[in-house]
């Protein structure tokens, strides 16, 4: 599977953006779908992933309350929702694909991802 990760952009603290993550090749449906972040000198970090079966939904405690995740099916698309950002959040963001839907906060587990969009939060 292939993915195409867009919606980035630079926004003040307190705004909004919603990054999309376009899949095409095999069946969108058969493959969990999670976003992770990366900023300057920092880890890959996990953020937020959806499950194959049943679209359950998990986040990372940093975002939580502040950020969703979904998908459409339709469009083989995921998205993520992100609200009331901070200063904080500013990284790069990667969607990521695997099969399965153990371990999903760990990005060792992805096998597809994304090339990037960055996301810059001014205070």
């Amino acid at each position: 599977v292939q993915l195409q990760a867009s919606g980035g952009g630079l926004v003040q603290a307190g705004g909004s953006l919603r990054l999309s993550c376009a899949a095409s090749g095999r069946t969108f449906s058969t493959y969990a779908m999670g976003w992770f972040r990366q900023a300057p000198g920092k880890e890959r970090e996990f953020v937020s992933a959806i499950s194959r079966n049943f679209g359950s939904t998990s986040y990372a405690d940093s975002v939580k309350g502040r950020f969703t995740i979904s998908r459409e099916l339709a469009k083989n698309t995921v998205y993520l929702q992100m609200n009331s950002l901070k200063p904080d959040d500013t990284a790069v963001y990667y969607c990521a694909a695997r099969e399965g839907d153990l371990g999903l906060k760990r990005s060792a587990t992805y096998g597809y991802w994304g090339q990037g969009t960055q996301v810059t939060v001014s205070s």
